[in-house]
């Protein structure tokens, strides 16, 4: 059948067409790890785990009130609107404006999201077809390469880690291919490099948007997290940004609602329709008292979010330290929940995804290897600081542990 592949699925042979675009998806470069990190756990082995930015902080406890009190209301538990309830959407353009002097319009420039990466991934589909190109940011958060391809769309990969060459690299690009790109990905505070940049990067792509007419979707998901005096800027806080292109928002960070699902998509009010238009086909929305508790997480609990971020770079400093004391050359953050470090010589010849083996097969720390964001990021880990400041300075001494083995192992 056109637009399938075969593949088998039991051991008498008989074979599942499964249709191209799942063929296209690559070998899932974390696998590995993901499955000795479950054997050592039901071994009973304590893991520390810094391989996912998944927050282990509760939210503040009165967005878990109003949550059980919207609970006990029947009417909560229908089905809900699919691009959110008003409320929701008219605190979104609050919180906007409170923090970016951005003003949108709550009926037509904001639809609620079940997380940010469920939205990103369905503006793909909105988007995106065959012959269709995207660039992403490089080294690359996975669904920002994924989700393209899901859409039958082609992907471009640009290093980011120096913005203005990332800029001059997007009009090269453009200039040169045919047809241009249709969509350009940018992800500030980065994931997983935690590249950072100031308002006038988005000037500048702004300006080029218009010139070669292409979409622009920025993934803000860290902006809530920023240490030493750092503010990361918003894409739509830019003249004429809501003209080309949208921005998503997440409350799993900053607000630690990682498993409740809830982020929005905000700009452009076409691209917002026709995402709304895509998540119509294919969801309810969100449960509703997560809704009505984000309201109030926006209204009330901006302090909580200052202290989450205040935590998050106590706990860098922690880790950092711990990594310069043992050799590692670290480039600290300004922004985000992860570490992205350069492998020390002469582990760095093993490769990152050996190395983050090595540390959790002998050390029973997990770290995600920089090659599962791409060959750009071969050579680095990133390393999640979710843990607490105890457990970040244990995984420092496992760590240590694990170099010194391999040390005495190269002398013999």
């Amino acid at each position: 059948m056109r637009g399938e592949s075969e593949v088998p699925s039991s051991d008498d042979g008989f074979t599942i067409p499964v249709a191209e675009r799942v063929k296209r998806l690559p070998p899932y470069l974390f696998g590995k790890i993901n499955k000795l990190k479950y054997q050592k756990r039901v071994a009973g082995v304590d893991v520390i785990d810094l391989g996912m930015g998944n927050p282990t902080d509760p939210p503040d406890p009165l967005i878990v009130e109003k949550m059980s009190e919207a609970l006990s209301d029947p009417r909560n538990h229908r089905y809900s609107v699919a691009n959110g309830i008003a409320n929701l959407r008219k605190e979104v353009t609050s919180r906007y404006w409170k923090k970016y002097g951005v003003r949108l319009d709550p009926d037509t420039e904001v639809v609620t999201c079940i997380g940010s990466k469920e939205g990103f991934s369905h503006m793909c589909l909105a988007l995106m077809g065959p012959g269709d190109t995207a660039i992403v940011p490089s080294p690359s958060f996975p669904v920002h390469v994924y989700a393209v391809m899901l859409a039958a769309g082609n992907v471009i990969e640009l290093d980011v880690r120096q913005p203005d060459q990332f800029l001059s690299n997007i009009a090269y690009t453009c200039e040169h291919l045919y047809p241009k790109p249709k969509v350009v990905v940018v992800n500030f505070p980065h994931n997983p490099s935690a590249t950072v940049i100031e308002q006038d990067f988005y000037v500048e792509l702004v300006r080029l948007a218009r010139k070669y007419s292409f979409l622009v979707i920025s993934d803000f998901a860290y902006a809530d997290i920023c240490f030493d005096g750092y503010k990361a800027p918003s894409f739509l806080a830019t003249p004429g940004a809501t003209e080309v292109g949208v921005e998503f928002t997440t409350m799993s960070k900053g607000f630690s609602m990682a498993g409740w699902r809830i982020g929005f998509c905000s700009g452009n009010s076409e691209m917002v329709r026709a995402l709304s238009t895509i998540k119509g086909y294919y969801d309810y929305g969100l449960f509703q008292p997560v809704q009505i508790a984000a309201i109030v997480a926006m209204r009330h609990c901006e302090a909580a979010v200052d202290s989450i971020a205040a935590e998050y770079q106590m706990r860098r400093d922690v880790f950092c330290d711990g990594l310069e004391r043992l050799g590692w050359e670290i480039d600290r953050p300004k922004a985000g929940m992860f570490v992205w470090a350069k492998i020390p010589e002469p582990w760095a010849k093993m490769g990152s995804i050996d190395f983050a083996m090595k540390l959790l097969d002998e050390g029973g720390v997990a770290v995600s290897p920089g090659r599962g964001f791409g060959e750009d990021g071969e050579g680095y880990l990133r390393m999640a600081i979710v843990e607490n400041s105890q457990r970040l300075r244990q995984a420092v001494k496992q760590i240590g542990k694990v170099m010194k083995s391999e040390e005495i192992t190269a002398d013999k």
